[in-house]
């Protein structure tokens, strides 16, 4: 048998072997087990994941107008998801004057100057075309109560989401790197020991390039692998709002255009029983009350396929 050994490249942000090792190993009947019991995950069908995201946000907007109350939801990297929540909305006539959105991350080039909502790539921009304007007009609620990051409130982002009265729900999936939101494990700005990490709140951070492979297979980038058409740097909410949200929820199911390749594979057992550090973001959740799903195709155990050649 031959001995080949190496460390992973210096390029990968997390490198602790024996935990690589461990978590490689989790099994798909393993996943579900953790010692936090506060730290529920599930494993469901892959075409129950959306259907799972769309009933908690459509539930929680409908209980809140139902009952009068204001809701306020930390939201991730919009998708056409959100469509299916409008029509629901719409379809129970569901009167969101009291909801108050925030954008979750958003893109920003070399300067740190965040991307406008005029920009078709943007995150904000998505985000009102796929839900704000797909509600009814006599039911969405003021569109200053949407608010996505812009040069003019980057230091107050953090603060804007506690004067709201703190997220109610925050939405999350891990990226190739862990990262949550666009909080990165290679990312300087967040280079500092845990206990001071969990204190941070949203800032302007440089992009692994491990992201910007990640988004250019996404359709806003033509799913070529154009990594020069990623912006550099991205302004992100800080794992401090993440701690101060009431409820999470963490969403694991992404594959390679509906197929049984997944990169979130691996990063998912890192992410769910690996160490909780900042070398792996979405870890924090481990420490917190988080619901998490994660797919059976996610949760598949890891193993060599040589039929799919090198």
């Amino acid at each position: 048998m031959s001995d080949f050994r190496y460390q992973p490249s210096l390029y990968v942000p997390f490198r602790d072997m024996a935990a690589l090792e461990r978590c490689r190993k989790i099994r798909r009947e393993e996943i579900e087990q953790h010692p936090n019991p506060d730290y529920h995950i599930r494993v469901v069908k892959d075409a129950d994941l959306e259907f799972i995201w769309v009933t908690d946000m459509f539930y929680r907007i409908k209980t809140a107008a139902d009952a009068g109350e204001k809701l306020v939801l930390i939201l991730p990297n919009p998708c056409p998801v959100y469509q299916h929540v409008a029509r629901l909305i719409n379809a129970f006539r569901v009167n969101c004057a009291r909801l108050h959105v925030f954008a979750m991350d958003e893109y920003a080039n070399e300067d740190g100057e965040i991307a406008p909502e005029t920009w078709p790539q943007g995150f904000m921009h998505a985000l009102k075309g796929y839900f704000y304007y797909a509600v009814d007009p006599d039911l969405r609620p003021p569109e200053k109560q949407i608010v996505g990051p812009t040069d003019a409130n980057v230091s107050a982002y953090s603060h804007m989401i506690a004067d709201a009265g703190g997220a109610d729900q925050v939405y999350t999936g891990p990226g190739w790197t862990g990262h949550l939101a666009f909080i990165e494990p290679d990312a300087p700005e967040f280079a500092v020991p845990l206990e001071e990490w969990m204190q941070m709140g949203a800032r302007i951070v440089t992009l692994s390039p491990f992201t910007l492979a990640q988004n250019s297979l996404h359709g806003s980038f033509g799913m070529s692998g154009d990594i020069a058409a990623v912006p550099p740097r991205a302004f992100t909410i800080g794992p401090a709002d993440v701690i101060a949200a009431k409820n999470r929820m963490d969403l694991h199911g992404i594959t390679v255009h509906g197929t049984t390749t997944s990169w979130q594979r691996m990063i998912t057992r890192l992410c769910l029983h690996g160490p909780v550090t900042p070398l792996l973001p979405t870890s924090l959740h481990q420490l917190l009350r988080t619901d998490v799903y994660v797919t059976e195709i996610a949760a598949r155990d890891i193993a060599v396929d040589w039929d799919k050649g090198y």
